[in-house]
């Protein structure tokens, strides 16, 4: 894990050395605040809980994640300074696994800053904060998966263009297949099995119920296997590019 680290420490440094991490945290910020207090009516509900700060966190994830990941591979790619990275005394998976860690690290602090509608909301009334709590355990987890996935699709080619798009375009695909214009359409020819499961894969559905704390293994599980499974992907693709 020491290389991890190693890789992790200088991709996060990365981040803030450049005005991406200002411009991407203000972006954040800014929406997160304008779709809570302004789109979510937080003051009209007069409700002490997060459910409408929590509620389009998978919308912004979904554009604002792939934009940071798009780098990730990419410009390495660009640059050549994916030769240089892979001449290193580190093995893929930990390369993969480092800079992975840096990008969902940036994604938390990004997350953590959002603290004052935390006090906000306990300013205002008494909320439940177990059930904020998790709520922000599951936002973090499902920015994870968003995540590895946008480092994945990063990974294929050297265009950040095209990594964005192609991430952006599979992480809708995850969000949108619990929505029941998407399940109408499956129900038309698919078997029952295949409906159930094309909606277990929805974020959206996964991120409902741990919004409102109910924090179920399963959805854990789903997250964390998403992880895995797009980086492990990922692994295979940086070894079939390096062996090209």
């Amino acid at each position: 894990m020491r290389n991890v680290w190693i890789i992790a420490k200088r991709e996060l440094a990365g981040y803030f050395a450049t005005p991406l991490a200002l411009v991407f945290i203000v972006i954040f910020l800014a929406l997160t605040g304008a779709f809570t207090f302004y789109l979510g009516r937080f003051f009209e509900a007069g409700q002490a809980d997060l459910e409408a700060f929590f509620r389009f966190h998978p919308w912004l994830y979904l554009i604002l994640i792939p934009a940071v990941a798009m780098r990730l591979w990419a410009e390495e790619r660009k640059t050549g300074t994916i030769e240089l990275l892979m001449t290193l005394p580190v093995t893929t998976a930990q390369a993969v696994l480092g800079k992975f860690l840096a990008a969902w690290a940036f994604c938390g602090i990004a997350l953590a800053l959002t603290f004052p509608v935390w006090i906000t909301v306990n300013v205002l009334g008494e909320p439940d904060n177990g059930v904020i709590v998790a709520g922000y355990v599951g936002s973090f987890l499902m920015a994870g998966a968003f995540m590895s996935i946008g480092a994945c699709m990063s990974a294929m080619t050297k265009n950040q263009v095209i990594a964005f798009i192609i991430s952006a375009t599979v992480c809708f695909l995850f969000t949108m297949s619990g929505l029941q214009l998407v399940l109408n359409f499956f129900q038309a020819w698919a078997p029952a099995l295949i409906v159930d499961t094309v909606a277990s894969l929805s974020f959206l559905v996964r991120f409902d119920a741990v919004m409102r704390g109910v924090i179920d293994l399963r959805d854990v599980f789903f997250f964390i296997s998403l992880i895995a499974f797009f980086l492990f992907t990922n692994v295979i693709v940086v070894e079939v590019k390096k062996s090209a």
